[in-house]
């Protein structure tokens, strides 16, 4: 009888460890992915930035511009992220995206990337003009 009861505490640890939060996951993935309309600027699961310009009639593929002029149908479901809405875009000032007080210094960066220049294939430092 002892075992039984051990053995439901086990699945009960599992499923609040677990599944609940799996669960969690996926609805609040599924919300992301029908909350996206037009005018939302998109981030694809294969790392292509857009802009939803239309929804199909079935709204399961969405047009999706991803430079000026060029626009791809994309399923829903290949939305990785929503990077700004038009709605969060009227709320935020430019002023607020600048952080003032930033600990690298533009010399610094420069320093360090020119030190990871990549090298041109078949020639050495040397050869390069």
């Amino acid at each position: 009888m002892g075992s039984l009861i051990i053995i439901a505490a086990m699945f009960a640890l599992l499923w609040l460890l677990l599944i609940r939060p799996q669960r969690a996951a996926q609805q609040q993935r599924e919300r992301l992915v029908q909350d996206v309309d037009v005018g939302d600027e998109i981030l694809s699961s294969g790392g292509v930035f857009g802009t939803v310009r239309g929804v199909s009639d079935d709204e399961e593929q969405l047009f999706v511009e991803i430079a000026p002029g060029v626009e791809v149908r994309m399923d829903r479901r290949a939305v990785g992220a929503i990077v700004s809405s038009e709605d969060s875009e009227e709320d935020t000032d430019d002023a607020d995206l600048v952080d003032d007080e930033s600990d690298t210094e533009p010399d610094e960066v420069t320093e360090a990337a020119a030190e990871h220049e990549p090298a041109v294939h078949g020639t050495t430092d040397g050869d390069r003009s």
